[in-house]
């Protein structure tokens, strides 16, 4: 049903509102189980490292904010290609479709070596920088240096997972992120934990004791083994992707102009996102390892709420990216309100298991009480701004199917360093780790709301898709 639903959008046949509704939950559950698992990645490092203490949990904590920045850039690289691979695809041009494949995959190895070089020089001092309490410093630069070397594997599982998703393959990569999630809790029961302290069936498990150290080992070890399983689906066994014996790589620079002017907004908008959330640790850092530590806690908790916002969007992207190339001019808009409707509507739900489910969800974690009540209160003040997160979430992913990235990254920009940042300044100093969540739920309400104001307006749409 969902390769017919895209023949459909690709050869202008009509399409109901039910089998677009059916398509977009065809493609977006494979997706929101692939970001869920990778969130689970990270709520199974926190949750094994909680068992070390608040110390090992704030190590982790107080690097997170900049390993996302890093990741994040080589993330927001591949969206480009994505939507120039799905319009092409749209358009029934696969040959076309290779030829960009095969220059990303130039492009973001080159960018992703680059990136780690980078991060490597700021590895020994980045906890100092961050204004963490010295107790933690070496902890966290080591739990960050792994996490940097293991950045060309995590691109690679990116660009080959976006490009499956451009194709309309869902399913592949939220099938490999489960299973790296799975491989991550056994490299991790084996590297963080001394011999002796974890048991299976009665069976007593040998352990390196590595603690934080082998928590990023685990990660970066996933991350591996997926990558190469990734690569081979791609390369070798998507029907519209895989290498053609005798086809040359066919690229031109107007096409890595256009996929870079895709790009370079969406990087623009996770360096703003992210140095802010760096300065937000800032602000929490110093005001101790209990606010720390449930500031991590809470991120992650919260993390597994708009997972499934992110996964619609990874189906938005592809449809709206394929319905551009195919010239649906009848498709784009309504694509666009559907998905973020499915986006608003899932939040709504998540966010009130969040809320109800706050103190399991923490307490899965962390075995500090105090942590625990901390990480409780913040959540709860989260919850209440997830559907309008969800909607600027699915609409960005809706303004990327069709390259129009430069005004959510300006959206971005000004709620998050005119709302976020300043007003957990003024907080934190007032009411400490709740100030910056409360700072932080207004931001994301704002932000909602301007890019529901976007979507309605139709400039994001191709001057060509205007009616």
């Amino acid at each position: 049903m969902q390769g017919e639903g895209l023949k459909k959008l690709q050869s202008g046949q009509p399409i109901s509102t039910r089998e677009l509704l059916l398509l977009i939950a065809q493609l977006s559950w494979p997706a929101i189980l692939a970001q869920i698992s990778s969130v689970v990645m990270q709520y199974i490092d926190t949750a094994m490292v909680g068992q070390l203490g608040s110390n090992a949990s704030a190590a982790i904590g107080v690097v997170a904010t900049t390993s996302w920045l890093f990741g994040d850039l080589c993330i927001a690289l591949t969206i480009g290609f994505n939507v120039a691979v799905a319009q092409a695809l749209g358009a029934r041009q696969s040959e076309k479709a290779r030829g960009i494949m095969k220059l990303a995959f130039l492009v973001c190895m080159a960018f992703s070596l680059v990136m780690m070089a980078i991060a490597l020089g700021i590895t020994g001092n980045l906890p100092r920088w961050l204004r963490a309490d010295p107790a933690i410093w070496q902890d966290a630069s080591a739990y960050f240096l792994v996490y940097v070397l293991s950045l060309p594997f995590m691109q690679m599982n990116n660009l080959c997972g976006g490009l499956l998703r451009s194709a309309g393959n869902m399913k592949t990569p939220g099938i490999c992120m489960v299973v790296m999630c799975l491989l991550d809790v056994v490299f991790n029961a084996f590297l963080i934990f001394p011999s002796g302290t974890l048991r299976v069936l009665g069976v007593t498990l040998p352990g390196f004791g590595l603690g934080v150290l082998g928590a990023s080992m685990g990660t970066a070890l996933s991350q591996v083994v997926i990558a190469v399983v990734l690569v081979y689906i791609l390369l070798v066994r998507s029907p519209e992707l895989h290498l053609r014996r005798g086809e040359k790589a066919r690229f031109t620079a107007a096409q890595l102009k256009r996929c870079l002017s895709i790009s370079a907004p969406v990087m623009g908008e996770r360096t703003i996102l992210s140095t802010a959330r760096m300065v937000t640790t800032a602000i929490v850092a110093p005001l101790g390892i209990i606010a720390t530590a449930a500031n991590s806690f809470a991120i992650t908790a919260e993390s597994l709420c708009y997972m499934s916002a992110f996964g619609v969007q990874a189906a938005a992207s592809t449809l709206v990216g394929q319905s551009v190339g195919a010239g649906r001019k009848d498709l784009t808009y309504r694509l666009g309100w559907l998905t973020v409707a499915l986006g608003m509507g899932l939040m709504v739900i998540t966010g009130t298991l969040l809320y109800v489910l706050a103190p399991a969800m923490i307490g899965m974690m962390a075995v500090d009480e105090a942590v625990i009540e901390l990480g409780v209160r913040v959540l709860r003040i989260e919850a209440f701004a997830e559907p309008l997160f969800g909607a600027s979430i699915v609409a960005s992913g809706v303004f990327q199917g069709t390259g129009s990235t430069l005004v959510p990254m300006l959206l971005n920009f000004g709620t998050m360093w005119g709302i976020r940042v300043p007003l957990s300044a003024i907080l934190a100093a007032k009411w400490g780790l709740v100030g910056v969540w409360v700072a932080m739920a207004l931001q994301l309400g704002v932000c909602g709301i301007c890019f529901l104001i976007r979507l309605a307006g139709k400039r994001w749409l191709p001057k060509e898709t205007l009616q």
